[in-house]
């Protein structure tokens, strides 16, 4: 009796550990086709990255793009499994193009500032009757500076003139150059400009989330976020929840430790220099936000985006499927 109870506890001992490591290769082995925006969007993941690319066996095939209509594609047509996209963008996938996504997590608030080479600017008001450059056209930095000058009574089309650039790059390069005097770009294009303007007036004259919260009282704008295939959410939900943990102690790190993020950053193209990340990095508003708080607040600035123009987030408001909350 006393060898036979002794065989089935062996037996019963093997058939945990071979279950605690069916989990384990369901979480580790599991490629996972990650794809993210150079910028905000993508400072955050860094570390995470760059510790996988030294693994022997890599857990992220990762796409680090520049448009995000790439990005829309690769959703759109199952290529990526996890990806870092505009938030608005997010919504407009699931609500208009049918994207079977949920969103993860926000990972960048605002980062969008007026800069003016010159002393002109020192409020939203004095914006009226000038020429504005921007980017972002359809996309949450056009949506986010309409609500604001309407908001502070200027029609963002009868009151002054925006003209938008397809690249951040390419304006801050005409900010740079002196062709242009007045535009709003993102970190760290923001920085880039500041550092490498030659006129010495080059300066942030607005700050578009402050300006935002005077405006929008009780919401903050939620600029970046990462989405989910649904797909592969229900096939590897451990392999999605290791990717959850890795990647809030990678932006936990990037936020204590700059200079070393800085440098990962140049090495994956994230930001092309290490000098300008790190300048850049403070001003970028990374953060985490999952849950329950994500959909409160996620959800809000979509309200106040919704309620200016609906086509803003694909006509509707996402519903509460939208957001997975871990439940």
């Amino acid at each position: 009796m006393k060898k036979i109870i002794a065989v089935l506890l062996c037996v019963v001992m093997l058939f945990a550990v071979a279950g605690c490591a069916s989990k384990k290769t369901v979480a580790d082995d599991v490629s996972i086709r990650l794809a993210t925006l150079k910028g905000p969007t993508g400072i955050g993941m860094v570390k995470m990255l760059t510790d996988d690319a030294a693994n022997e066996k890599q857990t992220y095939d990762v796409t680090i793009s520049s448009a995000p209509d790439d990005i829309k594609a690769g959703i759109l047509s199952g290529s990526f499994d996890i990806a870092a996209v505009p938030t608005n963008l997010a919504a407009v996938l699931y609500n208009k193009a049918g994207a079977d996504i949920s969103v993860l997590a926000v990972n960048t608030l605002g980062v969008l500032y007026v800069l003016e080479d010159g002393n002109t600017i020192n409020s939203i008001a004095d914006l009226k009757g000038k020429k504005l450059y921007a980017t972002g056209q359809a996309s949450t930095p056009e949506y986010i500076l309409n609500y604001i000058l309407s908001k502070n009574g200027i029609d963002p089309v009868k009151d002054l003139e925006v003209e938008y650039l397809t690249e951040h790059a390419e304006l801050a390069t005409q900010m740079v150059s002196g062709a242009v005097s007045l535009g709003v770009l993102p970190e760290p294009n923001v920085t880039s400009t500041l550092l490498n303007s030659k006129s010495g007036n080059m300066r942030i004259a607005l700050n578009l989330t402050e300006e935002w919260e005077k405006v929008a009282e009780g919401t903050t704008i939620m600029q970046g976020c990462v989405v989910v295939s649904n797909k592969f959410l229900a096939e590897h939900p451990q392999a999605v929840a290791q990717f959850m943990e890795q990647y809030r102690a990678s932006v936990e790190f990037v936020k204590a430790n700059v200079d070393e993020a800085a440098d990962m950053c140049e090495a994956l193209g994230i930001i092309p220099k290490a000098p300008l990340a790190k300048k850049a990095i403070p001003n970028c508003n990374l953060a985490f936000v999952t849950g329950t708080e994500m959909q409160e607040k996620l959800g809000a600035f979509f309200k106040v985006l919704f309620d200016a123009d609906p086509a803003s987030v694909g006509g509707k408001l996402p519903d509460a499927e939208f957001y997975y909350t871990g439940k």
